[in-house]
């Protein structure tokens, strides 16, 4: 997959294409729906297919610090993405010069003359342009003067309701991970690189994998069982805490894994962190003693989730 950072990036042979254009926050059903859709339209006309995001996201731009927590990191979204076949994707930097473009600037001066767009699909709900004032609508009266056609994805339903991002939000914030991975298409995960930490685990007998974020916000906080992906073959299941560590006066969110029944050197290794359930909340301990008795029930609790599950799969 080619990743083009900038529209100053793009050059002829980005040119002709069909193309999508929105956040993709979580690449979730409705937007593989969307993906797919494109996919099938760029083999009818034999060009390629480019996926248009912006960095930061227009919600983030707007509303700075009161912006919901995003589902996907770029770069999570970018593996997403590859995931179900897209060829190219442009990331707008999304500023005030950009968000200031009318929508007919927009259509000329990203659509027609940087990619010479031949099909648009978008979303039901996609808006355009300086107060977003464009739409479906607009874009299809445009592509009748410049020459491009345009298809919209219907709303992507699951049991009645649309699928958003949104709605996979409220799914985590309401500790309901079995729902999240039926709006996603598959298990919510958070990726990064192990760096060192201030080792206190292993202090205390819990030696952590620790993984900076370089988030503000996060959808999920508190303690996890969770699987951990890029290590070995299979999964290793652990116990994780997400959070910002009320116990050693932290502010910085991170995520620590403890990999259960594993001692191995695996710092700089960059993994995929599988959320399977929540155990509980963050919560500040009145010593290190006492965070250690917790983090052995947490353990304990972890186990017993994954022995379950064992056994449903028929896996013993």
């Amino acid at each position: 997959m080619e990743f083009i950072r900038s529209i100053s990036q793009l050059n002829s042979h980005h040119q002709c294409c069909v193309a999508t254009i929105g956040n993709f926050d979580g690449v979730h059903l409705g937007h593989q729906a969307v993906l797919r859709q494109l996919e099938t339209k760029a083999k009818q006309l034999q060009l390629p297919m480019m996926v248009i995001i912006f960095e930061p996201q227009p919600q983030e731009f707007f509303a700075h610090n009161t912006a919901p927590a995003r589902l996907t990191r770029l770069r999570e979204k970018l593996l997403a993405m590859h995931r179900y076949g897209v060829e190219k994707v442009l990331c707008i930097h999304f500023d005030s010069k950009f968000a200031a473009l009318s929508t007919e600037e927009f259509i000329q001066q990203l659509l027609v003359k940087s990619l010479q767009v031949k099909h648009i699909v978008i979303g039901d709900d996609f808006h355009f342009g300086r107060g977003r004032q464009g739409n479906f609508n607009t874009l299809k009266k445009a592509g009748e003067l410049y020459g491009f056609t345009v298809e919209s994805q219907d709303t992507f339903l699951l049991d009645g309701e649309r699928i958003s991002s949104t709605r996979i939000r409220q799914a985590l914030e309401q500790n309901n991970m079995q729902q999240a991975v039926r709006l996603l298409g598959r298990p919510y995960t958070f990726c990064g690189r192990i760096g060192y930490g201030q080792q206190r685990g292993r202090t205390i007998g819990f030696p952590t994998a620790n993984i900076f974020l370089h988030r503000h916000v996060s959808p999920l906080v508190g303690v996890f069982a969770v699987f951990l992906h890029g290590i070995d073959e299979q999964p290793l299941a652990g116990v994780a805490n997400l959070g910002t560590r009320p116990t050693v006066a932290n502010d910085q969110m991170l995520l620590e894994v403890h990999v259960l029944d594993f001692n191995q050197n695996i710092y700089g290794r960059y993994v995929e962190v599988e959320f399977v359930s929540k155990l509980r909340s963050e919560q500040k301990f009145a010593s290190f003693e006492a965070l250690k008795q917790q983090i052995e029930i947490d353990v304990q609790a972890a186990k017993l989730i994954f022995n379950s599950m064992r056994k449903n799969y028929g896996t013993d």
